[in-house]
């Protein structure tokens, strides 16, 4: 069986992988779905699909993937610069957006309501806060299984 995914990719394991993830593909196709739902949602509100995308990149520059970044960049069209974390969004008004996704991301533990507060005040509404935050999950949840995966990968060998 031969199964393409975000994941699976991004760990380095395609084609057929093996009988242990053939046994959850169930698992890597909702993954992919959660992916195709919150990278490319049919509404989304304030963030276009390809500021998600170069979003998804930055996070990803930020815990080190870089062939998943690529991989997230590519549909990012003209917001791709904002990939790179050196960048603070200042040109595109989304200084604070990036800022918030960076806290997020990147320090975790010491994101408190003056963040979500601070998006309010720059004129963010509240549910495309919640859907930046569904982002920065995801993203946390597939840079996991990404890591486990690779990790095993001499197991689907």
């Amino acid at each position: 069986m031969a199964m393409e995914t975000t994941a699976l990719t991004g760990a380095g394991l395609t084609g057929a992988p093996g009988t242990a993830v053939e046994g959850r593909a169930n698992i890597f196709e909702m993954t992919q779905a959660a992916e195709e739902a919150v990278l490319r949602p049919k509404d989304c509100g304030a963030w276009s699909h390809e500021l998600r995308a170069a979003l998804a990149a930055r996070i990803a520059v930020q815990n080190d993937e870089h062939e998943l970044a690529e991989r997230y960049a590519t549909g990012a069209g003209s917001f791709a610069p904002l990939a790179e974390p050196s960048q603070d969004g200042s040109a595109e008004g989304l200084a604070a957006v990036l800022a918030f996704m960076d806290k997020v991301a990147t320090d975790t533990r010491n994101v408190a309501s003056p963040d979500i507060a601070g998006l309010q005040a720059a004129g963010i509404l509240d549910a495309d806060i919640v859907r930046l935050c569904e982002l920065n999950a995801f993203l946390a949840y597939q840079l996991r299984v990404v890591a486990g995966l690779r990790l095993m990968k001499g197991v689907f060998a």
